[in-house]
């Protein structure tokens, strides 16, 4: 199976966190269905050019989170989650993403009007 996720290189957040965050979308918004086998940790890690070591981390965080189900023998799978820890998972996801957002914007000096003008540019950007 052949999972969409694409890892930066160039960018200061770590591969095991940038791969995990696109895992985590992938199950939580529904793309990826209960009881999905995802590839070997080998597999996946010659798949995105990384090391085994990386995506195990990844599996293993995951799994910890009760993303995912490790059957010895048998493989990885996504584990069922509920609806109401889907809404948690997508909504902590999103909230993370707007508070790396608005640290990014005071790290640079930006008013707090500054940061409210692009969030709704982008919400209108997004939603028109």
């Amino acid at each position: 199976m052949r999972l969409p996720i694409q890892i930066n290189e160039q960018s200061a957040e770590p591969l095991y966190h940038q791969i995990e965050v696109q895992l985590r979308a992938l199950i939580v918004s529904g793309q990826l269905q209960e009881g999905t086998m995802l590839p070997s940790i080998r597999e996946f890690a010659q798949t995105l050019k990384c090391s085994v070591i990386t995506v195990k981390r990844v599996y293993s965080d995951l799994e910890t989170e009760g993303l995912l189900r490790t059957r010895q023998g048998t493989g990885t799978y996504v584990a069922q989650v509920g609806e109401q820890e889907r809404d948690r998972h997508r909504l902590s996801a999103v909230a993370e993403a707007m508070e790396q957002a608005v640290i990014a914007g005071k790290r640079v000096q930006c008013t707090e009007e500054e940061l409210k003008l692009l969030f709704k540019e982008a919400m209108n950007k997004h939603f028109d």
